[in-house]
């Protein structure tokens, strides 16, 4: 039976079948109280987890997303049924901590993962076609890297108990958010009471489409950067078909519930200033490029034992809080007084993006196993 579910999963019908389910799910989430266009983003709920927690100070940004938490045990459930959880690690922590630092940059100065790009997408948000260039843009400076030699170095096997630490991390921070502990008055823990952080669906439906998202994702492999990676690098379209399906299936269902809006300016949550949507995510692809997948790949692989994963999340929680408290991220388009006022980022947030590519471009130059 195993193998039958592995073979399939391992299929384009397979990898299709799980992006269809996403593209399902995440309007749903919508509908049932998530964001507008963010029915489920990696970026977005693990910077509200950073403010929930008090490492930023931005009030509308701030909760514990248990979509979060069950993508990374999900993960650890498939991986544990299947035999594939395996506790690694070593390879360039670092370097890794760096790059999922920027790429969370680059994502905030977008608002959005490489997920919410294609969910914005499917709302009707034209924003999200600059975005999705910029990072194939970014992915296939990537490929470069990957070609002329880039690399990280080998993971090696540890103690069996270092790869338990994402999920039991997962564990602790669900604790929290179900019983919401106040640890101090005026402290930790912090829930936003307007804005984006204010907005989600009940606990126990979002932890439940975390969870089964994550286990369907381990075993599919799905990753937006590995299927773009795969197209740029090899024609491969076997991951890039399971896109395809996401995109399709949430456009219908955003049309079924209403939740479509075609358009540019003022969308939810999104700025139309096009320049910086484009280099925020050429960031974000060649980070994610450099590290071996986009942020919910990295959430699976930390939930199935790999500590480098774990590393690169850490770096991104941490470029959340950055983001944040220097003022870094993007500000969206807001209708004021009948008046489109575009959003955009800052001068900070610019020299933030242009420091990062500069970074990563450094890293991939300067870790080469052969010259180019």
């Amino acid at each position: 039976m195993r193998d039958r579910i592995t073979r399939f999963f391992g299929s384009r019908l397979g990898i299709m079948t799980v992006g269809a389910i996403i593209g399902v799910i995440a309007p749903l989430l919508q509908y049932f109280g998530n964001p507008k266009n963010m029915g489920i983003c990696v970026a977005c709920f693990e910077r509200d987890i950073v403010g929930a927690l008090g490492f930023h100070h931005n009030a509308a940004t701030q909760y514990l997303r248990p979509e979060i938490f069950g993508l990374v045990l999900g993960a650890t459930i498939a991986a544990l049924i299947f035999n594939e959880f395996r506790s690694r690690g070593g390879s360039s922590p670092l370097v890794r901590f760096i790059l999922g630092m920027f790429a969370m940059i680059g994502a905030l100065v977008f608002l959005g993962c490489p997920w919410r790009a294609i969910l914005r997408l499917a709302g009707g948000d034209l924003n999200a076609l600059v975005g999705i260039a910029g990072l194939a843009a970014g992915i296939t400076a990537g490929v470069f890297f990957l070609k002329a030699g880039f690399s990280l170095g080998r993971a090696h096997r540890g103690p069996a108990i270092s790869g338990w630490i994402m999920p039991v991390i997962m564990v602790f921070l669900l604790v929290l958010a179900v019983f919401r502990v106040s640890f101090v008055k005026d402290g930790a823990l912090f829930f936003s009471e307007s804005g984006p952080g204010s907005l989600a669906a009940p606990l126990a439906i979002a932890l439940v489409a975390g969870l089964l998202i994550g286990f369907l994702a381990q075993r599919s492999r799905f990753c937006t950067m590995g299927a773009l990676r795969d197209v740029i690098l090899m024609r491969d379209t076997h991951l890039i078909s399971g896109l395809g399906a996401l995109l399709v299936v949430a456009l219908v269902m955003n049309l079924i519930l209403k939740q479509f809006n075609l358009g540019c300016a003022a969308q939810p949550v999104a700025h139309s200033n096009h320049l910086w949507n484009f280099l925020g995510m050429t960031l974000s692809g060649l980070a994610f490029a450099l590290a071996g997948g986009c942020p919910g790949r990295q959430l699976f692989l930390a939930g199935e034992g790999d500590g480098d994963a774990g590393i690169f999340v850490l770096g991104m929680l941490s470029g959340a809080a950055l983001a944040h408290n220097l003022d870094l991220a993007g500000k969206p388009d807001a209708i004021v007084d009948g008046v489109l006022k575009v959003g955009g980022i800052s001068t900070w947030g610019m020299l933030a993006v242009l420091t990062g590519l500069v970074v990563c471009v450094a890293i991939g130059f300067g870790m080469r196993e052969r010259s180019a």
